[in-house]
């Protein structure tokens, strides 16, 4: 090999998510049990799961919000232990909290996080994304008199304000009702179009099967089960839920 030759590490695409044996504990319990999960850019995987099954466990770590106990992970290439920083501007997340400032307007909520991105137009892209999430005749209206539904709306533009390249969604659809969790349908296929990678937790099974070209169904802190969406009826995906779940019950 020749010093003008690449190697084949220089070559290789940078994966977004790339984890092995993640394990998180508090205490004796285990939130995250040796989960193995590897992600490539333009991936849309929806996970599944009863609840306490450590489905906002693995956001959280993957978002460098938690520390694993033991495994490796690397975003983008970057240890989110060493690089934090580097690793969350590149996040989006939609977690339980819409991290939304109640005393601020919907417009001056996404300013100002796009200010924290050093978003050079803020004002702009906030604009843009009021208009998506169908809140552009609320944008001066203070956050604290927004219905669940639309707080649920006003964050899902502020996790896309800084056009991340890895989005992170808990629950998306709680909270919406039926014209918005059509609204959010139709924006997540847009993030799905953008190339960009995404990972949603929710108990819809036909609106996550929808959206997803992957899904996972996740049980005591384990990926239990994994397949391509497109191999799925909803009525399969119902029947090989219930068998996961019954046999983490059993």
């Amino acid at each position: 090999m020749t010093g003008a030759e690449p190697s084949p590490a220089a070559t290789s695409p940078v994966l977004p998510v790339h984890a092995r044996g993640l394990t998180r504990r508090y205490g004796p319990f285990k939130a995250l049990d040796e989960v193995d999960l590897t992600l490539e850019r333009g991936d849309f995987l929806t996970i599944f799961g009863p609840n306490g099954a450590g489905k906002t466990t693995l956001l959280k770590v993957l978002a460098s919000l938690v520390r694993p106990t033991s495994g490796t992970l690397a975003v983008f290439g970057l240890d989110p232990r060493r690089a934090p920083d580097l690793v969350k501007r590149r996040i989006g997340m939609i977690a339980h909290s819409g991290y939304l400032y109640a005393g601020l307007s919907a417009a001056d909520n996404l300013v100002f996080f796009g200010r924290m991105y050093d978003l050079p137009d803020a004002a702009r892209r906030s604009e843009a994304l009021l208009a998506a999430v169908g809140l552009q005749d609320r944008a001066g209206d203070l956050v604290r008199t927004f219905s669940r539904g639309m707080q649920q709306r006003l964050a899902i533009a502020r996790a896309l304000i800084h056009d991340p390249d890895l989005v992170l969604l808990d629950e998306p659809y709680t909270g919406l009702d039926q014209h918005a969790s059509r609204m959010l349908r139709g924006i997540l296929q847009q993030v799905r179009g953008s190339g960009r990678t995404v990972v949603m937790v929710t108990h819809h099974l036909e609106e996550g099967l929808e959206v997803s070209n992957r899904i996972a169904i996740m049980s005591r802190g384990r990926l239990a089960r994994e397949a391509p969406a497109a191999s799925l009826t909803r009525g399969a995906l119902e029947a090989i839920y219930q068998e996961v779940v019954s046999g983490a019950a059993a």
